[in-house]
């Protein structure tokens, strides 16, 4: 497992009292020695007591201890102020920016000049909608652009596989990689590895609550808007379905509506899947009619998501110098 001193020190930093992602990003850029650290801790955060630097030291023995549990399942971590730790995309404020990512597979592919898109929607999805997002995919992939996602039954699954078809995917998940969720998909993740993707995560030990499992997921779809391009909505049911239809028999999921809802507040372009001829009446298309209505969301068809790919990929050509040879092939 590959790993910097600073990382560590990122790691163990955040486990101290009042610690956030919030605190590290406003006082630490990465790199900056034990002392300093313990220093910002003793003069900044909510500390009972003076930090030394022992009690830092084996602070981060313990935290070391942890993340050894996860062995071969993880081949890295990388930190702010390391030279390998992604750049996020759009605007976020500071208790929102990643700090430090576990992963399994290529982590360059989270590169600010790589292109990724999101591809998300509901956790059931009818085979219409199935074909029509393999379809989506399958156009993204041919462009050399990596798939994103976030491992759950349904859309990210669907949205995982076309892009093994011939392309790449991430998955980002909401556990430690020593016990990928949901655990019907560890198969899945394993040959996203295999065939050259990359799993992520900003977590190295298990959920203690309910309460915080739920905070996870959250943050896993804040992640799948930070490190897009463009984020996609297959299908997904709104807030306020369930009661709209009647919907009795099934807890509706809310993932795709927080990481579209992270999008418009990191100002990370949104599109839809949307026919209005077949799809005005089918409640697992509630969010992309209201996301529709909001006026800042693309509705796409197979010209749309060129224009948008070419774009995006152009952008990043000017800024960050040639990325292939083929990607307009």
């Amino acid at each position: 497992m590959k790993y910097s001193e600073n990382a560590l020190n990122i790691i163990t930093t955040k486990t101290y009292k009042g610690i956030g992602r919030a605190w590290i990003n406003k006082n630490l850029k990465g790199n900056e020695s034990i002392e300093k650290i313990v220093s910002l801790l003793n003069c900044n955060s909510k500390q009972d007591s003076l930090v030394t630097f022992d009690d830092f030291e084996f602070s981060k023995s313990q935290v070391l201890k942890q993340i050894e549990i996860l062995g071969e399942s993880c081949d890295g971590i990388v930190a702010i102020g390391d030279k390998n730790f992604p750049k996020h995309r759009g605007n976020v404020k500071d208790s929102e920016r990643p700090i430090f990512l576990f992963y399994k597979g290529d982590i360059s592919l989270l590169d600010i000049g790589n292109t990724n898109i999101t591809v998300i929607g509901l956790l059931n999805p009818d085979e219409a909608i199935e074909v029509r997002e393999q379809k989506i995919v399958a156009e993204i992939v041919k462009k050399d652009v990596t798939i994103v996602s976030g491992l759950a039954l349904g859309c990210d699954s669907i949205a995982h596989k076309q892009a093994l078809i011939g392309g790449k995917t991430i998955a980002i998940l909401p556990s430690p990689l020593n016990n990928i969720l949901p655990a019907r998909n560890k198969g899945l993740a394993f040959q996203i590895v295999e065939d050259g993707g990359l799993l992520v995560t900003e977590y190295y030990d298990e959920h203690k609550s309910a309460m915080d499992l739920s905070s996870r997921y959250k943050d896993r779809d804040r992640l799948q808007a930070l490190y897009c391009d463009t984020i996609i909505l297959a299908a997904s049911y709104a807030q306020d379905s369930a009661t709209r239809w009647k919907i009795t028999d099934q807890k509706l999921d809310s993932g795709a509506r927080l990481a579209m809802g992270f999008a418009k507040d990191y100002n990370i372009p949104r599109a839809v899947m949307y026919d209005q001829n077949i799809d005005v009446n089918n409640p697992m298309f509630d969010l992309n009619r209201q996301l529709i209505a909001e006026r800042d969301t693309t509705i796409l068809t197979k010209k749309i998501l060129e224009d948008i790919i070419t774009k995006i990929q152009s952008k990043k050509e000017s800024i960050y110098g040639s990325i292939a040879t083929d990607l307009f092939v």
